[in-house]
């Protein structure tokens, strides 16, 4: 019997733990599923008339990239309509960004924008000066870490926020001192509000903007992405692309469960498991258990220098505790996100007592500071820790100048984004990039794992630099560990026969090259299902 496709390399590397190497360079495909994996022999025995032999001589064959925590189509979706905020870091210049904005399109038109570091505000974040700046205009930019917005006058106006509203989580419209909303809308059901009256975006825009973004991902070296959440238009959006093509990379949806929500909304995510695409599946839920530290909404042993980030977002907690059991007992893993050291507790605690779902293991994602008695309980109950290298690297300072360190003070700030710790403990570590939160492109943020350090800021003091990992661990973080948590480590995350072939093919090894290396290392093709998908080295995801 012929394969239908055969590629051939100078390595295939499997980044398993023990360091040994193969001679494997060949590898056949039959049916999107790996049928043999070996020498030339591999060649000759599975080559026929109608088999595609796909040579690269001095590349290395890996298993595809897999993204463990992104957001593509809100991600796609803002990014594509909004002004993009990242690396300033003064009120300045995100005025004048806004301002190019305002001449292009008038004073009538909403201004959105993302990325926004918090930073730039001498104390709390408020919308003031927008509104001076730029009296009448609606702006409304999201926050770094995506869990708040800053809004001007104008928006607080027609949207019609009083600082009076309530919510069933922890959210809030700031008031200052007067009573009235200073601009800062905090957590997720408070940031709707404002949301709901941003102007809609026509579909095939939509989905024309979340396919060139997965087109860019793949790029990359990304044969799959874990999205944390599947709200409106993600099914949509999903299809429409499939009604012209393929997605270039495989999507696993694991919708929101709102704070302090219901049973009925609880029925409606199982319901929603097992809706599919060629591509594209539901699979899971996420649960947020709190919110972040930068807001004052992570949910911490003891409050921050604020008196703050001492609330779970679930108002009642054992809600949330049957919320995973409701999901456990259905089949389906959750993933909850916490940041502080008490939610991380509480979900293990959780965890513990409903035991996994059948299909996969439970996940806790993001751990921003757990004390060390947390570390062992990852491994003990199977626990997936997800985490995002380029939060630790990019969104703290080793200097603790930040408004992360300066909030949760010195001793939390030790205990930080312990990728080392957790992987020394025996944990399974995810890793992901909260994509549009973090940096897309998976090379970046496996050479921050490496150093933690932005690769490209040779000069900067590492940040918690006892918690750097190697290179074969940052790749597996993100080809054999997403493959454990999507239950699925028996057909992704390796070249071997009997699993899909999900590849990427880089122009050098990653293993032997430094971290500042790796994010030049050109990413010459990418195989889905044994679909081939070739890149110029000019293609690149932000």
């Amino acid at each position: 019997m012929n394969a239908d496709l055969i590629v051939r390399a100078a390595r295939i590397e499997n980044f398993d733990p023990t360091p040994a190497r193969t001679t494997d360079t060949v590898l056949a495909v039959q049916d999107g599923r790996i049928v043999a994996v070996g020498g030339d022999d591999v060649l000759r025995h599975w080559t026929g008339a109608a088999t595609d032999v796909l040579e690269f001589p001095r590349a290395t064959l890996t298993p595809g990239l897999t993204d463990a925590h992104a957001h593509p189509v809100w991600g796609a979706i803002e990014v594509g309509s909004g002004l993009d905020l990242g690396g300033l870091t003064t009120l300045d210049a995100v005025c004048s960004r806004i301002e190019d904005r305002v001449a292009e399109q008038g004073r009538e038109a909403w201004v959105t924008g993302f990325d926004l570091d918090v930073n730039v505000f001498d104390g709390e974040p408020t919308g003031h000066p927008l509104g001076r700046r730029f009296p009448g205009v609606p702006i409304s930019l999201m926050t770094r870490d995506a869990h708040s917005l800053v809004v001007s006058p104008a928006v607080v106006d027609r949207v019609g926020l009083t600082g009076a509203e309530t919510f069933d989580d922890a959210s809030e419209i700031v008031v200052g001192p007067d009573g009235r909303p200073t601009g800062f809308i905090v957590e997720l059901q408070a940031m709707d509000l404002v949301l709901d009256h941003y102007p809609e975006v026509p579909l095939p825009v939509a989905a024309g903007h979340v396919a060139d973004r997965l087109r860019e991902f793949a790029a990359t070296g990304l044969t799959g992405l874990h999205a944390l959440d599947f709200t409106a238009p993600s099914e949509d959006v999903y299809r429409e692309i499939e009604r012209h093509g393929d997605l270039p990379l495989r999507v696993r949806c694991s919708p929101l469960v709102p704070a302090d929500s219901g049973r009925d909304v609880w029925e409606a995510v199982a319901a929603q498991q097992g809706l599919a695409g060629r591509r594209w599946h539901v699979a899971g839920a996420k649960l947020m258990l709190d919110g972040t530290a930068d807001n004052g909404s992570a949910w911490f042993e003891h409050p921050d220098v604020f008196g703050q980030n001492r609330r779970p977002l679930w108002k009642d907690v054992e809600g949330y505790r049957e919320a995973v059991r409701f999901f456990t007992e259905r089949g389906i893993p959750t993933a909850t996100h916490a940041i502080g050291d008490r939610a991380v507790r509480t979900a293990l605690d959780v965890i513990e007592e409903a035991g996994h779902a059948a299909s996969a293991p439970h996940r806790i994602e993001h751990i921003e500071s757990i004390p060390d008695d947390l570390l062992p309980r990852f491994a003990a109950l199977g626990v997936v820790a997800g985490l995002q290298p380029v939060h630790a690297t990019r969104m703290t300072r080793a200097d603790q100048q930040d408004n992360w360190s300066r909030r949760i003070g010195p001793q939390r700030v030790a205990h930080g984004w312990r990728t080392r710790d957790l992987l020394d403990h025996g944990a399974v570590v995810a890793l992901g990039s909260d994509w549009p939160i973090g940096i897309a492109d998976p090379r970046t943020a496996l050479a921050d794992a490496q150093l933690r350090r932005p690769v490209e800021e040779l000069t900067a003091a590492p940040v918690q630099p006892g918690q750097r990992i190697s290179a074969r661990e940052a790749y597996a973080g993100m080809t054999r560990a997403p493959a454990v948590a999507a239950g699925a480590a028996d057909r992704l995350g390796r070249i071997a026969p009997g699993y899909l072939a999900d590849l990427a093919v880089f122009a050098r090894d990653p293993l032997d090259l430094t971290p500042e290396q790796q994010t030049a290392n050109p990413v010459l093709a990418t195989v889905v299902g044994g679909s081939v998908l070739q890149h110029t080295p000019q293609e690149c995801a932000s």
